[in-house]
C-alpha cells in the first residue's frame, strides 16, 4: 500500500502511513491502536480509521478483537514459519525471471533502493532501512511482471516485518548488505541461475537470524511511534 498514491486525510492515506509505521518498527506487535488516538494523530475522523484498520486488518498486519479494539499482529511461531516458507517457495523463482526481464531503468530503481538503505543505515535509522530493504523484494516481483505473485509477496514481506520485530536476535544479518549486493550483480551480468541461489541463500539467512520462541513485544506509544 503505497502513501504516495494516496490522497492525504483519506483511510488509505492513514492506513499506509501506519503500515509504514508497522514496517519501520515504530508500532510493534502487541501496540494498542485506540481509535480516538489515531484519529487526533491525523485529524481525521474514527470513521477513517476504522476503515484504514480495516484495510491493515485484511492485509494481516492488525488484529481486531471483539470488545478489545485494534492490535499490530502478533504472528506466532508456526506462522513465522510459513510465510518464511511460502517466500522460500516464490521469491527465487521470481528473481530468475525477474533478471531474465532485467532492464537497465529496473536495475537502476533497485540500486535507488540500495542506496536509500545505506543512507539510512549511516543515519541509524534501522527501522527505514528495514522498510526499504523489503521493497527491495517488492521491486524485485515488481520487475519480473507478475503481478498475482507479486501481490503474495508484498504481503509475505509485510507480516515478515512483525515476524522480524518479535523474533529477531542477530541485527547483523538483517543490517549487513551484502546479499543485496550479490543479488544487484547477478542483475548487472543477467545471471539468472546466479540470482536464483543467491536469493535462496538470503532467505535462509534471514531465517537463522531469527530466534523462533514464542514471545510477545513491549507496545509502544502511539502518538511518539507516529511522530504526530
Amino acid at each position: 500500500m503505497a502513501k504516495t498514491a494516496a490522497k492525504k486525510g483519506t483511510s488509505d492515506w492513514v492506513a499506509a502511513d501506519l503500515e509504514q509505521a508497522i514496517h519501520e518498527h515504530r508500532l510493534p506487535p502487541g501496540t494498542k491502536l485506540g481509535e480516538d488516538e489515531i484519529a487526533e494523530a491525523y485529524t481525521t475522523s474514527r470513521t477513517t480509521v476504522r476503515a484504514a484498520l480495516q484495510a491493515l486488518a485484511h492485509r494481516r498486519l492488525v488484529e481486531l478483537k471483539r470488545n478489545r479494539g485494534a492490535f499490530v499482529a502478533q504472528p506466532t511461531v508456526r506462522e513465522a514459519r510459513e510465510v518464511f516458507e511460502a517466500r522460500a517457495m516464490l521469491e527465487p523463482r521470481t528473481t530468475r525471471s525477474a533478471t531474465q526481464r532485467m532492464t537497465d531503468d529496473a536495475f537502476a530503481r533497485l540500486q535507488a533502493h540500495i542506496d536509500a538503505e545505506h543512507q539510512a543505515l549511516d543515519d541509524g535509522d534501522s527501522g527505514r532501512a528495514l522498510y526499504l530493504s523489503g521493497h527491495f523484494h517488492i521491486e524485485i516481483a515488481r520487475i519480473a511482471d507478475q503481478s498475482t505473485i507479486e501481490a503474495f509477496i508484498s504481503e509475505l514481506v509485510s507480516r515478515s516485518s512483525l515476524i522480524i520485530a518479535l523474533y529477531w536476535h542477530r541485527r547483523a544479518a538483517l543490517c549487513e548488505s551484502q546479499a543485496h549486493h550479490a543479488l544487484m550483480e547477478a542483475f548487472r551480468t543477467r545471471d539468472a541461475d546466479l540470482a536464483e541461489d543467491l536469493m535462496k541463500s538470503h532467505l535462509l539467512d534471514l531465517v537463522a537470524s531469527l530466534d523462533l520462541r514464542n514471545r510477545t513485544s513491549i507496545p509502544a506509544s502511539l502518538k511518539e511511534a507516529l511522530g504526530r
